[in-house]
């Protein structure tokens, strides 16, 4: 219970922060606030949402996917390879499973090696991005295959498909964390993973299936950013891997793991997509760009690490008048 109310208080230092952000950015730039631009934001924070939803997974377990936009960039690749001579289902299955195999193969390097997760997915992302360059020679692949392309570029009811696959991702996975035996197993995992495994969780298939869920989700990423484009860039991903874990980490999920979930991932992603936004309202250089959001993920984690100390600081006893310093209720006690 006191761990569950400690994650609701992260969840809630994010959301005001949001809020907070929402607000100067309304009062600075009175565009922020159409309806548009907030769809814009959504459909622009989507595609690091869905990979900050399996980084999650991974996260909470207390390991990390470097892969991740590797990982989309090559099942994008493969995709646009595939719909040139398949139908969109073939593709789209082709694609998933690419994500999911490179999750598996992350997974059992992890488990089965006893490799650091940190090492083992670096080095897939380095294995990857080789891979997507050589098969595609540095081309853009296009994609003409106008079902797929309504993945990335189609409305319902007015609101951006991507945004729809967001919100339905969220709810799915959410409630699998949240409410299945297997989002216990990843806390427990987590947590301790020695007590888990003495308690008759699987741990290393616990493991490996979060990683097939990064990688799953990463290629459905990847599906987004095609889609909207009809081409698949074959750097697509770079850098995304960063502004996933960057999400996880401002949503409150600890880096320890054992705590986090995706409500707090969803308002991370957000405060990231919602500070781009602001800033290329405002005009300000691309280059200062990633300082603000450098400062922005340093405040957060500051903040989530240093949360008791600062209650603490607001609490300050004072002291007794005259100046004396009250003793400390130990040595009360001894007398």
């Amino acid at each position: 219970m006191k761990a569950r109310l400690q994650q609701i208080a992260r969840e809630l230092r994010a959301v005001w922060m949001l809020i907070a952000v929402c607000i100067a950015l309304a009062i600075a730039s009175p565009a922020f606030g159409t309806s548009g631009n907030l769809l814009n934001v959504g459909l622009a924070t989507s595609v690091t949402a869905l990979l900050a939803a399996g980084q999650t997974f991974v996260i909470i377990l207390a390991e990390i996917d470097l892969s991740v936009g590797a990982v989309l960039g090559f099942s994008a690749a493969i995709t646009a390879m595939t719909l040139q001579h398949h139908s969109t289902v073939i593709g789209m299955v082709v694609g998933l499973g690419v994500g999911a195999l490179a999750g598996l193969v992350n997974g059992l390097l992890v488990t089965k090696t006893r490799m650091p997760s940190f090492i083992a997915t670096l080095a897939m992302m380095s294995v990857l991005a080789g891979l997507t360059l050589q098969i595609t020679q540095g081309n853009p692949i296009g994609v003409s295959d106008y079902a797929f392309q309504n993945i990335g570029q189609a409305r319902t009811a007015g609101v951006p498909v991507p945004v729809w696959i967001m919100i339905v991702i969220f709810l799915v996975f959410g409630l699998l964390l949240a409410r299945t035996r297997f989002g216990r197993y990843v806390y427990a995992t987590g947590d301790n993973p020695e007590a888990a495994k003495l308690s008759g969780i699987p741990v290393n298939r616990t493991k490996v299936l979060a990683f097939v869920i990064s990688g799953a989700l990463a290629a459905l990423a990847g599906f987004i950013i095609t889609a909207r484009l009809s081409t698949a860039e074959p750097t697509a991903g770079t850098g995304l891997e960063l502004e996933a874990i960057a999400a996880v980490i401002i949503g409150g999920t600890s880096l320890a793991g054992g705590r986090g979930d995706l409500v707090g991932t969803i308002v991370g992603a957000l405060i990231l997509g919602v500070i781009d936004n602001g800033m290329n309202l405002l005009n300000v250089s691309p280059f200062l760009q990633s300082v603000v959001k450098g400062l922005v993920i340093l405040f957060a984690v500051l903040l989530d690490r240093n949360a008791t100390a600062i209650r603490a600081w607001f609490r300050w006893p004072s002291r007794p008048s005259g100046g004396a310093v009250a003793a400390p209720a130990d040595e009360l006690v001894s007398r």
